[in-house]
């Protein structure tokens, strides 16, 4: 068995919930002997960028040599993740492949005092430069997102050079649409080739 560090970051208001398809996917990979990280970001309610890439920076240090590194980011840390690409964060080059999933719009995110610090003013990513994204990655969201009213290929995928797989009536893959568990995250943990399905 290939040996692999999983590290699955939640989105706003996540406080890790028993019956959210992450903690059913940190539960399934531990199980299976793999290193999962899978930590509560600080103050999830009213969260701090600059705060959640200290501790995505400290949640990245450490993995053996030879270990496959995977990152899961589901909704706001999405955009927690593409501001750490952004500044060219000196701890994701240890990184193997990312799942990203269900980012809401920025927007979206604009209209909450919260959350609008993470936004990209009008979702420009020109700090790509017509390069791709430093890490093999997918994107994966609902085709009903509420989160997300342009739609995941125009608001994301287009900007990063990326395919989305877009879901039917998957919605913002969370408990509120029945992602209590989603046994295709977990292949493609397993095997990056997977096809992703809805539950």
């Amino acid at each position: 068995m290939t040996k692999r560090s999983f590290l699955i970051l939640h989105g706003w208001q996540n406080h890790r919930p028993e019956d959210h398809w992450q903690h059913w996917l940190a539960d399934r990979l531990t199980e299976l002997g793999h290193e999962v990280t899978y930590p509560q970001l600080p103050d999830p309610d009213d969260p701090d960028l600059e705060v959640w890439l200290t501790e995505l920076a400290r949640h990245l240090d450490g993995p053996a040599a030879g270990t496959e590194r995977v990152v899961v980011a589901h909704s706001l840390s999405v955009l927690l993740w593409l501001h750490a690409v952004a500044r060219e964060l000196p701890e994701l080059a240890g990184v193997d492949r990312v799942l990203l999933v269900s980012p809401p719009s920025g927007s979206v995110l604009v209209r909450y005092p919260e959350v609008k610090g993470f936004a990209f003013a009008g979702n420009d990513f020109g700090w790509l430069d017509g390069r791709p994204l430093p890490h093999p990655t997918r994107l994966v969201a609902g085709d009903d997102d509420p989160y997300l009213p342009e739609g995941v290929q125009a608001a994301y995928g287009d900007p990063l050079g990326l395919t989305a797989d877009l879901l039917p009536g998957a919605a913002h893959l969370d408990l509120d649409a029945g992602y209590g568990s989603w046994p295709s995250a977990l292949e493609w943990c397993l095997d990056e080739r997977t096809r992703f399905r809805v539950r």
